[in-house]
């Protein structure tokens, strides 16, 4: 299964619904997660530009799609950021392919 790194920020009129009715929100769309197959790995609140960031595991790009596509079109967010997350070994073993590809790629001249 693929990690994703998800960063929200909610609309000023879902911080006030929070404030009159705090509520784990995580609990409340743990459902929806699990119905493409996900799960939440951890999350938290943070400070400055987003206001929730967690990490969820999916079994894919459309899964992970889906998930945030079904919980923002409720309006309660002003903005949604996933960032798929690679394994580190994936990354060096795509740092060799690179390698290989620089070899026989020109970069347009200027």
């Amino acid at each position: 299964m693929a990690l994703y790194l998800v960063q929200l920020a909610y609309t000023s009129e879902a911080w006030a619904a929070q404030i009159n009715n705090p509520t784990n929100r995580v609990e409340q769309v743990k459902p929806v997660l699990e119905q493409v197959g996900g799960r939440f790995v951890g999350a938290w609140f943070a400070f400055g530009e987003y206001d929730v960031v967690f990490v969820m595991e999916a079994p894919d790009n459309e899964a992970a799609s889906a998930f945030a596509l079904a919980v923002t079109a409720g309006g309660a967010m002003r903005s949604y950021k996933t960032t798929p997350l690679m394994p580190i070994e994936e990354g060096i073993a795509a740092m060799r392919k690179a390698g290989e590809l620089s070899k026989s790629y020109k970069p347009p001249a200027s």
